[in-house]
This record gives C-alpha cells, structure tokens and sequence, in this order.
C-alpha cells in the first residue's frame, strides 16, 4: 500500500467518523463540533502563515469563515435576543479579523480570534446537562404543542 492510498484511507476513515459523529450528536454536541471545527481551521492556517503556505492559508481561513456563518445561521434571535444579537455581532467581527488576517497575513488577528471564539466555546461547554436535557424535552414537546393548537 502506497503512503497516499495510506492517507487516503486515514481520510476516509475520519470523515466516516464524523459523519457518525453528526448523526448521532445533540443540537448543543454541533455547536460545539462547529466550534472546536472553526478553532481547528484557524490554528491550521496560522501554521501555514508561519510556513508562508499562501493557499493553504487562505483556504483553511475560507473554511473557518464558512464555519463561523454557520454558528451564525444558528442564532435563534427571536429566543436568544440580545445574547443572540450580541453573539451575531462578535461572529461577524471575527470573520472580518479573518479577511483582515488574511491580506495582511496577521497572526496576531488569528490568534485574537482564537481567543475570542475560544471564550464563546468554554461558555457553551459549562453548560450543563440537565440545561441541555431540557432543552431538548422542549424542543421535543413543540412539534405537538403546534399540531394541538392547528387542529383546534
């Protein structure tokens, strides 16, 4: 077997794994692999700044970006309100330090966006599971609460 049908199979195996990973995971469980998705990104393309890997930089800050609209899709505002709205902004500043990382090839703006989202993250993670439990019992209990309030 060659080194690249190796890497292949590495690459197929993690991707089936996260694939797995996704299907089975809670609502609050893809926040968090969005997260830890978006961080991993972001500390892969300050490595290749370092190494000047201009294309591979650019295309692991692309994919963080993409990630973190995301998350920003995610927001409930109607629920969330003003965190919600407080989050959108601070997501969509992020996402302009990275362009601005990008161009100017800023570790300092990577790292400030590690931080930030690293920050968002450690919340996100203290949350705890009888909060996430009955999230999910609500969310659960909505779709009837709808059918009885159409049928009546």
């Amino acid at each position: 077997m060659s080194l690249t049908n190796t890497h292949s199979g590495i690459e197929q195996y993690k991707n089936n794994g996260v694939q797995g990973a996704i299907e089975n995971a809670t609502p609050h469980r893809l926040i968090q692999m969005l997260m830890e998705g978006a961080l991993s990104k972001i500390t892969s393309a300050k490595g290749f700044m370092k190494r000047g890997d201009v294309a591979k930089k650019g295309e692991h800050i692309s994919w963080a970006i993409s990630i973190i609209d995301g998350l920003r899709l995610s927001l409930d505002k109607s629920v969330g309100g003003e965190i919600a709205q407080n989050l959108d902004d601070l997501y969509d500043y992020m996402n302009r330090r990275l362009v601005d990382a990008n161009l100017h090839n800023n570790v300092e703006y990577l790292d400030e966006v590690i931080g930030l989202l690293s920050e968002i993250k450690s919340g996100w993670d203290a949350i705890s599971q009888d909060v996430i439990d009955d999230h999910a019992q609500q969310k659960e209990q909505q779709p009837e609460l709808t059918r009885v309030s159409n049928s009546g």
